[in-house]
């Protein structure tokens, strides 16, 4: 797909990221669409985790367009993941313009390092995170009175916890590009590191819908592995490409660096 100038009127950037935006809500549209048909054994599938932990029982649909809905918000997710390449691909291609050309050669390993990462992230979750997280909260439950579990309500926090940690397997690649293209200096990560735990405490906290202590500690740990990984891999890098002394380089001295080779 093309790739727009570096430079262009505010407006001009504002319909670029119409039109990208317009690709991906298309794509995901027509994928909905189609998978729609598909969703009464995809939703076996996702059930079935859920039912495991619940001992057999099943899940209650209560409302008439219940069905509809949970058909419908399924195809939606499904198609999402369906369509994660075409998606990370969009978001990337509109930021490419602003990187350097020799910063470029690294976008075509991050998209696919991207999505790797998200079915990574997918898979960790459905079966690490959600049978510890459903067996946590259906204790709580049970510890009350009689379950009666409505479909839609495990159904959104099942999606909601495939998404959150497909997302949360990203980080590893924001911290490495923040660190190689000194947005960040690699100095300033290692020494805030206490800052940043507490972070990812407060993160997990906030994105695991299901208010699970269990499903905090694990998306918690998980952050925090990510995190020294990334920093781990672009300490090589950095210090490989440009020496040790460049750890502590901020985005302005690594341009005036790259100045003084001219």
């Amino acid at each position: 797909m093309p790739i727009g100038p570096a430079r262009m009127p505010i407006m001009d950037h504002l319909g670029e990221l119409r039109r990208r935006l317009t690709i991906v809500v298309v794509a995901v549209f027509l994928c909905a669409l189609v998978v729609y048909f598909a969703t009464p054994t995809l939703i076996e599938l996702m059930i079935g985790q859920i039912e495991e932990a619940m001992n057999g029982a099943k899940l209650v649909v209560t409302t008439v367009l219940g069905g509809f809905t949970i058909r419908f918000k399924v195809a939606l997710f499904f198609s999402v993941i369906i369509c994660c390449p075409i998606i990370i691909w969009e978001v990337m291609a509109f930021f490419l313009p602003a990187l350097k050309p020799k910063e470029r050669r690294w976008v075509v390993p991050t998209v696919g390092a991207m999505v790797l990462l998200f079915f990574l992230g997918m898979v960790f979750c459905f079966f690490v995170i959600q049978p510890a997280a459903f067996g946590w909260l259906l204790e709580q439950s049970r510890e009350i009175g009689t379950l009666m579990p409505e479909a839609s309500d495990y159904l959104d926090i099942y999606m909601l916890l495939e998404i959150g940690f497909g997302l949360a397997f990203q980080l590893p690649l924001v911290i490495f590009y923040l660190s190689i293209l000194h947005l960040v200096p690699y100095k300033t990560f290692r020494s805030q590191w206490r800052i940043v735990y507490v972070v990812f405490m407060v993160l997990s906290a906030v994105v695991t819908p299901d208010a699970s202590p269990v499903t905090m500690v694990l998306m918690f740990a998980v952050l925090i592995f990510l995190y020294e990984a990334a920093l781990a891999v672009a300490r090589f890098i950095i210090v490989a490409r440009d020496g040790k002394e460049a750890l502590k380089w901020s985005r302005e001295d690594y341009e005036n660096r790259d100045l003084e080779k001219l």
